[in-house]
């Protein structure tokens, strides 16, 4: 019994602790359900809600939207009737204008009938008129138009030529007035000496023992000073003087300038010869290149190769008709620089081709060439413009200049040689030499007049078309140059020119 229990009492407690969790399990599960029913209850609930609310915004949107359609739709039909009232009043105004326009084309329709008429009246007046004119002139009508148009050119002509006329000669005067007022102004200005210097090639003796001492033991002395300075020493029976020959000026220098030192010193001997001939060509050399400083600096040019500075410096033992070429051709600079001044020309290009116009007088030269063709040379070779080079090239007429400086160049030469006392060449010489261009060009066949212009640098010749063809005058110029060459002594270079020309004269009676 008591065993039993044992086993009865654990199972019976074990089925009501089951039966108890089941019921408590039970109980749970009717409890989560409420709570789900009631969750579910209240979200279809919230659902309805929202649905409603969803419904009723939709509504309200709708609403809105087709109030402002409507809203929309009213302001675009009032711009359309008032777009529509535009067209009307538009359409009024062209229908008008349409019926202006009409009337008008009808009253120019009519005028230009009128005017049709009267032109057709006029015309047959006009006609009527001229047979009359023809009738009582005897001229036709094309005669007459003819007439009277050549007499409106002609008269036109003679008007346009008097008005031509007068034009030129107020500018030649103008141009004249001008022009002298600046020469004048410019020869005032000028303050240079009127004395030329001459280069003396003489040297005066303190007695005629002296000559003995400067020809020296069979001839020695004069003969180591010849060699050396490479002039000739003329000893004859002119009292107290020597002449010394030579064609170069420097070389002429040296030799007056040693000879006089010998003199003074009285040691005379070749060994005292050769030391004060060295001594003397440096000192030339040196004075040579202070005299084209010298000059450079009073002409107001700062910028020169060494070459020509040393070639400006041999121009100041250098004559020109006795006239110093240095002191010339600062004159020239001088005078050019003061034209271009005036008349707004490159003054700093002006004076420089002035000073270098007969450069090519200071330049030792093998060949048969003139100052101007080797003085252009040595300024190529030196770099100088070609402007300057066309100065230098056109100052006598040779080449054509293409500058105003190079005209203000030639002018400026002009005047610094023509002035009183710059030249000492005769006029009898001067004149001769013009009468034997002229006669030498007279004596050959052809030949009508012949004119030597530009102080004898030009030859120009008029020859008869007739007798002389073209190619004839080409010929007669190399025949009258080469005549001039073998029979003229001259300085520089003549200009041949042959004038060919054909004049028709008729007179009218």
């Amino acid at each position: 019994m008591s065993t039993l229990l044992y086993f009865i009492l654990p199972l019976a407690a074990a089925i009501l602790g089951w039966l108890i969790r089941w019921l408590y399990a039970r109980f749970q599960l009717s409890s989560a359900e409420q709570k789900a029913s009631r969750i579910v209850g209240e979200a279809l609930r919230e659902a309805e809600a929202k649905k409603k609310e969803a419904i009723l915004e939709s509504k309200d949107q709708l609403l809105r939207e087709r109030n402002q359609l409507e809203k929309e739709t009213r302001e675009r039909r009032i711009e359309l009737q008032r777009m529509e009232r535009r067209l009307l009043q538009k359409e009024e105004n062209l229908e008008k204008r349409v019926e202006s326009l009409e009337k008008q084309e009808s009253t120019i329709s009519s005028r230009e009938r009128t005017a049709v008429e009267k032109e057709a009246a006029l015309q047959q007046e006009g006609e009527r008129v001229a047979a009359e004119l023809e009738r009582v002139s005897g001229l036709s009508r094309a005669e007459a138009k003819k007439l009277l148009v050549q007499s409106l050119e002609n008269e036109a002509r003679h008007d346009a030529q008097v008005t031509i006329n007068l034009i030129e000669q107020e500018a030649r005067l103008a141009a004249d007035k001008k022009a002298r007022d600046i020469l004048i102004t410019t020869i005032q200005r000028l303050a240079t000496d009127v004395a030329s210097e001459v280069t003396v090639t003489t040297v005066s003796l303190p007695n005629d023992e002296m000559k003995g001492r400067i020809i020296g033991r069979e001839g020695r002395n004069i003969r180591t000073l010849e060699t050396l300075t490479g002039v000739d020493i003329i000893i004859d029976d002119t009292p107290e003087a020597v002449v010394i020959s030579c064609f170069d000026p420097i070389r002429r220098e040296i030799a007056k300038t040693a000879l006089s030192r010998l003199i003074s010193d009285g040691r005379i001997h070749p060994a005292r010869i050769e030391e004060i001939v060295q001594k003397v060509t440096k000192e030339i050399a040196q004075t040579i290149y202070e005299e084209g400083e010298r000059v450079l600096f009073e002409v107001g040019i700062h910028t020169m190769s060494p070459e020509a500075i040393r070639t400006l410096g041999r121009l100041h033992y250098r004559t020109s008709y006795g006239q110093n070429v240095l002191a010339h051709s600062k004159e020239v600079a001088l005078i050019a620089g003061m034209i271009a001044s005036e008349v707004g020309a490159n003054v700093e290009l002006a004076k420089r081709a002035a000073l270098l116009h007969d450069i090519g007088k200071g330049v030792e030269a093998d060949g048969d060439g003139n100052h101007i063709e080797v003085g252009v040379d040595l300024a190529r070779r030196l770099g100088e413009d070609p402007k300057v080079l066309n100065a230098i090239g056109s100052h006598h007429g040779d080449v054509e200049p293409e500058t105003v400086e190079a005209v203000i160049v030639q002018i400026a030469d002009a005047i610094s040689a023509a002035r009183p006392g710059a030249r000492k060449e005769t006029l009898d010489n001067y004149l001769k030499r013009l009468e034997n261009l002229e006669s030498i060009a007279e004596d050959f066949d052809g030949v009508d007049k012949a004119y030597a212009i530009q102080a004898g640098r030009e030859l120009r010749i008029l020859v008869n078309n007739e007798k002389i063809t073209d190619d004839a005058a080409k010929e007669l110029a190399k025949n009258v140059a080469k005549r001039i060459e073998s029979e003229l002594k001259y300085p520089g270079r003549i200009k041949v020119t042959i004038i060919r020309e054909m004049r028709v004269i008729e007179y009218a009676r």
